[in-house]
């Protein structure tokens, strides 16, 4: 059965090809993207698959454009737009992190009420928050982009306890590292401000963490994923891809209870 989507972020990456393949399925596709210049070139992308998309402009910090989420009726919300940060936690200038939390975690909520609150009134609907295998996996020297992802899956697995009487379902979707460029310009914007002359993490250790940029996924398996799980009318509460992504949250989540210090 066909479906009204509406998704963020969706401009690059997972988001836009995500947002395309649903609308391969017969979907009607909200393609919500962060700046004006996004808007063209995705409805080029889409045209040369042969679909259709509406694609409308919004900055999910924007109060302005947060009203679109309103204005819109659909079946499924889709929280899919972030942004990362890189660098050791213990010296990444703090204002820094509140920019990731500000879009990852307050505009994100921002956002995932508005969409709540309008399936409280139909008694139906479904959000999915794109959270991350970081989500669990406590990764070094992504320490601002991790603990956002840590407060999505706090944030997920709360409203899903609060909105089930209403009949709404929440979910999050936790993609490992896929080439897609957003986890290599993450791992960049710490040039930015990190100085091996002044600060005292040795680049040797960050160096050690950027070594999965060489073990990222082809985005399309994900992005079949994601279309897979969004158009379901049921399936489990988190589901990450691949399987090797499943397999180490797990082991993380374990690991925790046998740690010390």
């Amino acid at each position: 059965m066909s479906k009204t989507i509406f998704i963020t972020g969706a401009g690059t990456g997972l988001g836009k090809g995500t947002a395309i393949g649903l609308a391969k399925k017969g979907h009607r596709v909200i393609a919500a993207v962060e700046i004006i210049s996004q808007i063209t070139s995705l409805r080029e992308a889409a045209s040369a698959e042969g679909v259709e998309l509406e694609v409308i402009k919004l900055d999910i910090k924007s109060k302005r454009d947060q009203q679109l989420i309103d204005e819109y009726d659909y079946d499924v919300f889709v929280a899919n737009a972030a942004i990362g940060e890189g660098g050791p936690i213990a010296e990444i200038p703090v204002d820094r992190v509140r920019d990731v939390y500000e879009t990852n975690v307050f505009s994100t909520l921002e956002n995932a009420q508005i969409a709540a609150k309008k399936f409280v009134n139909k008694k139906q609907g479904k959000i999915i928050f794109l959270s991350s295998i970081v989500g669990i996996v406590g990764m070094p020297y992504l320490g601002a982009y991790v603990s956002s992802k840590h407060a999505i899956e706090a944030i997920a697995k709360t409203m899903k306890a609060e909105l089930e009487e209403f009949g709404v379902q929440v979910a999050t979707i936790n993609p490992g590292p896929f080439e897609t460029g957003f986890n290599d310009r993450m791992f960049e914007e710490k040039h930015k401000w990190y100085d091996e002359n002044k600060n005292f993490t040795p680049r040797e250790s960050i160096a050690e963490t950027e070594q999965i940029l060489d073990q990222q996924y082809d985005p399309q398996n994900m992005i079949d994923k994601m279309v897979e799980v969004i158009e379901a009318d049921h399936h489990a509460f988190r589901t990450a891809y691949p399987q090797e992504a499943e397999d180490m949250m797990k082991e993380e989540e374990k690991k925790n209870w046998e740690e010390k210090v």
